[in-house]
């Protein structure tokens, strides 16, 4: 996604108490940063913030950890996040957003900080076959992360049925197990479905949304 850039970001982001563009401080050490021990849930490519603002006051008895690396992108999510907090007269205390590069992920999570579920919503598709181990839900990226997930399970939502279907099979290539796959979202009754932006501007043009859920599970010894 591009956006322009917003001179105010930077001075924001710095004040917010639930930000910070040096995530690897906290390596190995995540669920601390948190008012209360549960479970973790990451966000990958959390863009504009409009899904974490809303699924994050909604659940109080998760805490978010959402990841993107542009100022601009995070000024907005912050601030959106900010609104949905205030709105619901709720405190923002099981909620982070960083800075970081996705593609080194385990250098800010650590075999300790275990997540539970990862969200990947609308994420680059790729489409060249030299640059499709930049995707998300590639081997590649899998793979690290089940350095801090070694079970969960993974929601991934795409306007892009090769991406769709590519991401199927890494993901089983990767050991997870598909629990459910719709290829039209908002016509298969799935709930609660909390929209991105992407989301909202692709299914008012008409377009399917293509939604899975994959879980991993421990091997057993």
């Amino acid at each position: 996604m591009r956006i322009r850039k917003k001179p105010w970001a930077a001075q924001e982001l710095a004040q917010c108490p639930f930000f910070t563009d040096n995530p690897e401080q906290f390596f190995g050490r995540w669920h601390a940063q948190f008012a209360r021990r549960q479970p973790l849930y990451l966000e990958l490519g959390c863009g504009k913030g409009g899904f974490l603002a809303q699924i994050a006051p909604a659940n109080p008895q998760i805490n978010y950890l959402a990841v993107d690396i542009k100022d601009a992108m995070l000024g907005l999510a912050v601030r959106k996040v900010t609104a949905a907090y205030d709105a619901a007269q709720q405190v923002a205390d099981n909620v982070w957003i960083c800075a970081h590069d996705i593609e080194r992920i385990d250098k800010m999570l650590a075999p300790q900080d275990v997540v539970s579920r990862i969200y990947i919503n609308f994420c680059n598709p790729w489409p060249k076959a030299g640059h499709q181990k930049k995707r998300l839900t590639h081997t590649r990226q899998l793979e690290r992360y089940l350095t801090f997930m070694p079970a969960g399970e993974i929601y991934f939502k795409t306007d892009d049925a090769p991406l769709f279907l590519a991401s199927k099979r890494y993901l089983m290539d990767c050991g997870f197990q598909l629990r459910y796959e719709t290829r039209d979202l908002h016509q298969s009754g799935f709930a609660p479905n909390y929209q991105t932006e992407h989301e909202q501007m692709f299914s008012q043009q008409g377009m399917p949304i293509y939604f899975l859920i994959a879980e991993k599970t421990l091997c057993a010894k």
